[in-house]
């Protein structure tokens, strides 16, 4: 079976202390712990707009980005990103936080629209739809008044630590995503991802 071709690899989320624990990071929770995971470190690059570093998994190479445009413009930092390496939307994927998911679930899914995540609105204004997506389900308030506030603070530990094992369950299918192919990789997410 196939795998699917990752070349880039982004993480949504905001940048600085005051940010670093709040759901809407999770992004950065990913791809940080994936950096961590294959030995990288991130660097700041001004031409991208953000924080990189370059993997190897299993022979693949992937340049991890996190964005330093703060969510609502990610977007031109990942299209900095792509047009500097040349690489098309197909090969791109963005973990963000999501409302729409329980808190711990993890989904993988190409295409679609933003579903009111700044992050994505911002990234399908630039390189368009068709890029991959590692939802991280954050749950939602029940308030859509509230939303904001919600993604801005920090979850209580135990939601917290969901959320945590499911970045987990995500970096650990990468690997398996890039060798054997989205359909595996979607089997095995979906089915482990969001117990409680």
């Amino acid at each position: 079976m196939a795998g699917l071709a990752l070349r880039i690899i982004v993480g949504l989320g905001n940048p600085g202390p005051e940010h670093q624990v709040t759901r809407h990071n999770a992004g950065f929770w990913f791809v940080d712990l994936l950096a961590r995971r294959f030995s990288a470190e991130f660097r700041d690059y001004r031409k991208y707009s953000g924080e990189t570093a370059k993997i190897s998994i299993e022979g693949h190479e992937v340049v991890l980005l996190k964005p330093t445009t703060y969510m609502n413009r990610s977007g031109l930092s990942i299209r900095q990103l792509s047009e500097f390496y040349k690489i098309p939307p197909e090969e791109i994927l963005v973990a963000h936080d999501e409302l729409d998911l329980p808190v711990g679930t993890v989904r993988l899914k190409q295409g679609g629209g933003h579903g009111g995540h700044n992050g994505l609105r911002d990234t399908i204004a630039h390189i368009g739809e068709t890029f991959w997506r590692m939802r991280l389900g954050i749950g939602h308030p029940g308030n859509k008044a509230e939303v904001i506030d919600y993604v801005l603070t920090r979850a209580p530990r135990t939601e917290e630590d969901l959320i945590l094992e499911a970045v987990g369950t995500a970096v650990d299918c990468i690997p398996l995503l890039l060798e054997q192919g989205a359909e595996r990789a979607m089997t095995r997410l979906h089915s482990r991802a969001g117990r409680v």
